[in-house]
């Protein structure tokens, strides 16, 4: 006796609005620094982005929807939310984090690469990046100081490309998406190699490409020659172009707030332009070693 109504006339599919959010948020955020995130709402089928009402006065409720529906692609709902910024709580870590600038010198040259995820081995935290970056590390904290990042070990032979330089203090499940635009994210969770298919679309954050999206081609990638210490096992994942530089290395992979990977190195085109980039799946992390997540309760696991 319980009465099912369908209503139609949704604007959009859940899975075209999540995509866009995916794809466009930090676009949007680039545009109003100050926004309050965005939501789906079932009910309509429009994205419902959420600004502050200083925001609302400089450009216009209109304007907003309009710049963000030609961004995004799917129909918008701009709504006003104001919060008490002297009772919110600061999400500003000074302890190192994923998707920041990390540099060393190797051969005798000053070298750069970005941080991927913080890792633990159950009574240390550190951060994990490409192998091939430069031992010793140092890390520039929000007041500019160079902090050095002691070196654990580095594992880069047929699967493998990831090194372990620790943390100077606590740290917490949080990497940059987008640095130049601040925007901070938490790992809510990870993605295996099984379980990641061909047309899965992630993104990734690198000192000298910056942020970008694509989509995976090639889950079982093996790259060419000595690569990987020597030949390469067929164990790591291609993402296409067009944006992959050298001093990515070690940085990000990830989709929303899910890891992927660590990213390892790049593809070109006879051109010069990048075909792909390929990472190094959370899988492959040295044991004792753990992806530190929200909700972990200080028991990191992969």
């Amino acid at each position: 006796g319980i009465p099912v109504i369908f209503r139609t006339g949704a604007r959009a599919t859940r899975a075209q609005a999540v995509m866009a959010m995916r794809r466009h948020l930090i676009d949007l955020r680039r545009d109003l620094p100050g926004s309050r995130g965005a939501g789906f709402d079932q009910r309509t089928g429009q994205v419902v982005l959420l600004v502050r009402s200083e925001d609302a006065q400089r450009f216009g409720l209109d304007a907003i929807r309009a710049r963000a529906e030609a961004v995004s692609g799917v129909p918008v709902r701009v709504a006003i939310n104001d919060l008490d910024e002297a009772n919110m709580a600061t999400d500003v870590s000074t302890m190192i984090e994923g998707g920041v600038r990390l540099e060393g010198f190797q051969d005798g040259h000053r070298r750069m690469c970005t941080s991927g995820f913080v890792v633990n081995d159950g009574s240390r935290d550190a951060i994990a990046t490409a192998a091939h970056c430069p031992d010793e590390l140092i890390w520039r904290d929000e007041q500019g100081e160079q902090v050095p990042l002691v070196f654990t070990g580095q594992w880069g032979v047929a699967y493998q490309d990831v090194q372990i330089n620790l943390s100077p203090g606590p740290a917490g499940a949080v990497f940059y998406a987008d640095r130049s635009v601040g925007e901070r994210r938490s790992v809510s969770t990870w993605r295996n190699l099984a379980s990641t298919r061909a047309g899965d679309f992630v993104c990734h954050w690198g000192e000298s490409s910056r942020y970008s999206c694509g989509q995976v081609e090639l889950t079982d990638y093996a790259p060419p020659g000595e690569l990987c210490g020597g030949p390469c096992q067929p164990s790591w994942v291609t993402v296409e172009g067009p944006s992959c530089v050298p001093g990515d290395s070690g940085g990000p992979v990830f989709s929303g707030s899910v890891a992927f990977g660590i990213a390892k190195g790049i593809n070109r085109r006879s051109d010069g332009r990048c075909a792909f980039y390929y990472y190094m799946s959370t899988d492959f992390l040295p044991p004792p070693w753990r992806l530190r997540y929200t909700g972990d309760a200080g028991t990191p696991r992969r």
